[in-house]
């Protein structure tokens, strides 16, 4: 990426995505944050330019630097999303720490957040705008939908497919070949292994229905 990046949003995520921009020699041009408060502070050296939908910043979107969606609330991300494409008709760009391991017949899509120590094999479709934390472990074979989020430490088996929105929590296991439906929600430390159904939130092991 030659082009610096403006990140939206200045939590742990806008971060943690500053750094994997800085590992990766990859300059920020600045935070844009909705907190007003929060305006001209500086977050590691970064400054915080403005506001998420100041067309002072947004106008060089596309043309001067690239974007990158730092929030772990969807409903948030997608809005941010949809105004990039719709405005600047750009994708935000991925956050892909150097220590993460993806093996070469990987797909990755776009704005996506990898951290350290993640390991996505062979043949894993990754979609877009999705998160995946610390150490998670992606087995060969898996496909992921978009704004999926995967937990620091969880470990997906082989053939896998995550449904689009699914939130799995941290230390979570999926055993291979299980589906998890679109929107549902793993809660930290469960053993999934059986399918879950679209929008449900299961916990413990083996995984069942909270109701």
């Amino acid at each position: 990426m030659e082009n610096p990046v403006i990140i939206f949003g200045t939590g742990g995520l806008g971060r943690a995505a500053l750094e994997i921009f800085e590992k990766n020699g990859v300059a920020v041009y600045g935070f844009l944050s909705d907190e007003k408060d929060q305006h001209g502070k500086e977050i590691d050296t970064v400054t915080v330019l403005g506001s998420t939908d100041d067309d002072g910043f947004l106008k060089l979107i596309g043309k001067k630097c690239e974007a990158f969606v730092a929030t772990d609330d969807n409903r948030l991300r997608k809005s941010l999303v949809k105004m990039l494409k719709e405005k600047r008709k750009v994708q935000p760009a991925n956050a892909i720490h150097p220590d993460a391991i993806i093996a070469q017949s990987a797909h990755i899509g776009y704005g996506n957040f990898i951290n350290q120590g993640v390991r996505i094999g062979a043949g894993t479709g990754v979609g877009s705008q999705c998160l995946l934390h610390s150490g998670a472990l992606v087995d060969f074979s898996v496909t992921i939908g978009d704004f999926v989020q995967i937990g620091a430490g969880a470990v997906i088996g082989s053939g896998v497919t995550i449904e689009d929105g699914a939130f799995i929590g941290t230390g979570a296991i999926v055993v291979s070949g299980v589906t998890i439906g679109k929107g549902s929600r793993i809660g930290a430390g469960s053993v999934v292994v059986a399918p879950v159904e679209a929008g449900q939130t299961v916990f413990g092991n083996p995984a069942a229905v909270i109701k």
